[in-house]
């Protein structure tokens, strides 16, 4: 399966202009770590304290239907129209599709099919805007020749960094065959379990960089000794990842909603299977990447919204994509997650997928999702 090379998304329409999507990256300042706009700034949420049943959810039957209200997110629709007018109305799926257990016997959460994958592409997207368009954080030099990227999944990250070093050998891994058939002539994909034993050469790669496994590998600590083996002494290592527990500063996740319970869910399902959702937040990647024994550890924190309800024009973008993607394939994201590992029925997801779809909408509640990035080095021998 594969999906045309660097497609251009189309621009929303919000309520005022957002950026169209580049055709590789979107070149601005350094941003310094973004702080989403709250009525208040309280700190962290609360833990939550009950984990919701498919049940519950069930009980509450469908959402009453929106209202017209000024916090609803009327921009959401008209951008999620404008959007699906380009790029999301000529799928018809009947089922979902996910890895080959021929390539991993592991459990991820997320499809692999062309309804999931052009999701992925808006939120690779508002990623990017997130971390103000930079391909990497780390000082690496213009005559790199080694790069791999772990968990590659479309390409798009790939393709770009190998058109900004041409010089470059690039190598993009994943678990499935979905990267473009085309790509510029100093990069490959291969089709490889980042989570079992890496076959490269070691002290082979100038850069390391992964971004976005979060719920896919079942352990970090085992990951960065193959990723400290295979860098060159001098190589720095990349790593970008968030938690899956959305948090809002002013208390306006409600307990027992929706949204609440997303995290709750995901953080549980990892918890079964054995894969953490909650990079971000348990330090994971300085603990992990230390104890691998790279050094110079950077950190960066990026708030990433979950609709456009910031002033800062650029998270109102980021969180405008973000939300977009999100709507355009959120039983993708649950089915999983809520039917294989937690047990639910089609009716439980479709009746919590409504509630939560409602208040993805709703701009009264400021929610967003904690990523960092951390890059270091292996030290000179």
């Amino acid at each position: 399966m594969s999906i045309p090379a660097k497609r251009k998304a189309a621009s929303p329409a919000p309520e005022t202009p957002a950026p169209a999507v580049p055709k590789t990256k979107t070149p601005t300042p350094d941003p310094v770590s973004p702080t989403p706009v709250s009525p208040t700034a309280a700190g962290e949420a609360s833990e939550p304290a009950e984990n919701f049943t498919g049940a519950h959810w069930l009980q509450q039957g469908l959402p009453e239907p929106d209202e017209t209200d000024s916090t609803l997110g009327s921009d959401i629709e008209s951008s999620t129209a404008s959007i699906s007018s380009s790029i999301l109305n000529y799928r018809t799926i009947n089922g979902r599709t996910y890895h080959s257990d021929a390539v991993t016997n592991g459990e991820y959460w997320g499809p692999n099919d062309p309804k999931h994958l052009d999701a992925l592409e808006l939120f690779a997207h508002a990623t990017d805007l997130m971390i103000g368009g930079k391909l990497h954080f780390a000082p690496i030099t213009k005559d790199i020749k080694h790069t791999i990227d772990i968990g590659t999944g479309i390409g798009l990250w790939a393709i770009d960094f190998a058109d900004e070093y041409p010089q470059c050998e690039v190598i993009g891994t994943d678990i499935s065959p979905v990267q473009p058939s085309w790509c510029p002539p100093n990069l490959s994909f291969e089709i490889n379990d980042a989570s079992k034993e890496w076959t490269f050469k070691p002290d082979h790669f100038d850069y390391v960089h992964i971004r976005f496994l979060n719920g896919a590998i079942p352990d970090w600590a085992e990951l960065y000794k193959q990723a400290y083996r295979v860098c060159k002494p001098g190589g720095w290592i990349e790593h970008l990842d968030l938690s899956s527990v959305p948090v809002s500063d002013d208390d306006s996740i409600a307990k027992g909603s929706a949204l609440e319970q997303y995290g709750i869910l995901f953080k549980e399902a990892g918890k079964r299977l054995g894969l953490t959702q909650t990079i971000a937040e348990d330090n994971l990647q300085e603990n992990g990447l230390k104890a691998a024994g790279f050094v110079n550890l950077a950190v960066k924190e990026f708030k990433m919204p979950a609709s456009p309800w910031p002033q800062d024009q650029n998270l109102k973008n980021v969180g405008l994509f973000v939300n977009t993607a999100i709507s355009g394939d959120i039983e993708g994201i649950i089915q999983y997650v809520c039917g294989n590992v937690m047990g639910w029925s089609q009716e439980e997801m479709a009746i919590y997928i409504a509630h939560l779809r409602k208040e993805l909408k709703d701009k009264s509640i400021h929610g967003y999702w904690r990523w960092k990035l951390v890059y270091a080095q292996k030290p000179l021998e």
